[in-house]
């Protein structure tokens, strides 16, 4: 089974991708991740992509793919796996196309996460991040008990810089500029379903699992597991 997640920043894919890997047992693919898994391992190609990194420079679609090619050529992606945040243009996906095409092996479903710009707004101008162990809070949604200070070690609470209202903004702008030909290119092969992405983690990932069961594997998903729902952060 092998799914890509198209979102804005806030929708929640992120969070999604991590229980829909531990629920269907594929890995989750983050290019996040994967390029900061590269860079500390020094690889040659880890090695190429932070010298683009450093000069605050996008790391070529070249480069990105390489990394993507080798990550999935893992066992542990033989069953499938999750992308999250990739393909982010028509280029990568386009590259990505030839890699399954290569390996006889084909794209099952792409769901795009739709959610308002009013509640992505307020999700991610909401977020707080602790300055001494990381946890997440938001103002909005998971509130601390006690004002700016963390629930788990008392450290102080801090806003994320591309978190602030105006940037926020730009950032969702920026997003549907990038994505709408991808979305055009995944709508014309008929692999792309949307989910509303505007409500509890919990609902969400319900619906998740039965679109991927009706859509992706209609005899049911692995042993006709029946999946608990189960909260997770936004």
């Amino acid at each position: 089974m092998k799914l890509i997640l198209i979102g804005p920043p806030g929708s929640g894919k992120g969070t999604q991708a991590r229980l829909l890997s531990k629920k269907l047992k594929i890995p989750h693919i983050s290019t996040g991740d994967i390029l900061r898994e590269v860079v500390k391992n020094k690889t040659q190609l880890g090695q190429e992509a932070q010298a683009y990194m450093e000069k605050g420079e996008l790391v070529p679609d070249n480069v990105i793919i390489e990394i993507i090619k080798e990550r999935v050529s893992r066992p542990d992606c033989e069953k499938g796996y999750i992308f999250d945040g990739f393909p982010r243009t028509l280029t990568q996906a386009q590259m990505l196309d030839k890699i399954f095409k290569e390996k006889n092996k084909e794209l099952d479903l792409v769901i795009q996460f739709k959610i308002s710009d009013e509640s992505l707004t307020k999700r991610l101008s909401g977020r707080l991040i602790c300055s001494k162990c990381g946890a997440d809070y938001n103002l909005y949604f998971k509130p601390p008990r006690v004002g700016d200070i963390c629930d788990r070690c008392g450290g102080k609470l801090l806003p994320r810089q591309d978190d602030k209202k105006n940037v926020v903004i730009n950032r969702l702008k920026v997003f549907k500029n990038q994505t709408k030909p991808l979305v055009n290119y995944y709508q014309k092969q008929a692999k792309i379903k949307d989910i509303d992405a505007d409500k509890k983690s919990e609902n969400l990932n319900q619906e998740l699992l039965q679109l991927i069961d009706a859509e992706v594997n209609p005899n049911g998903l692995p042993e006709k597991q029946s999946f608990p729902a189960e909260s997770a952060e936004e």
